[in-house]
């Protein structure tokens, strides 16, 4: 692990909890692509507020990313790279992005948590990202829907 920040949070994290220690250290990640929301969506996790995030399948696929699975670990940060807490996967599902439900939205815990603003912020986020390889998102597209717990924060 790179960042130090995440390298000491996880080992904080392994000394409270003896029974992870086998296990490979974890991705560090943060949501959102902008210092904005990567923030908010931080605290948002730390508060077991947002228990869930929404990839688009063909962005993971165009950088040759693996699928999240059930059991994964990831350090969160923040947009400058301080590591806030430790989160594991606690189920992975894909569906199309126009079958995203009330359900979702609020266990993303992003705004006012209803379906019209997880579609709105959401739309424009994939629209961002698959620009870059000259794509657009669509609403028969595919989306992982990763639902995860918050283990352990600073």
């Amino acid at each position: 692990m790179e960042n130090a920040s995440a390298r000491n949070l996880w080992g904080d994290f392994l000394d409270a909890h003896l029974e992870f220690a086998s296990k490979d250290a974890p991705k560090v990640i943060r949501f959102g692509d902008n210092e904005k929301d990567a923030n908010l969506c931080a605290d948002l996790v730390c508060k077991e507020i947002k228990r869930a995030t929404s990839h688009s399948l063909k962005g993971i696929q165009l950088r040759n990313e693996a699928l999240p699975k059930i059991g994964d670990f990831y350090v969160v940060t923040d947009w400058d790279g301080n590591a806030k807490c430790v989160i594991r996967t606690t189920a992975v599902k894909l569906l199309p992005y126009f079958s995203v439900r009330e359900e979702h939205a609020r266990l993303e815990g992003d705004g006012d948590k209803s379906l019209a603003y997880w579609k709105k912020t959401h739309w424009d986020r994939y629209a961002r990202e698959l620009a870059e390889f000259g794509s657009e998102p669509k609403e028969s597209m595919i989306v992982v829907f990763e639902e995860f717990e918050m283990l352990y924060k600073k």
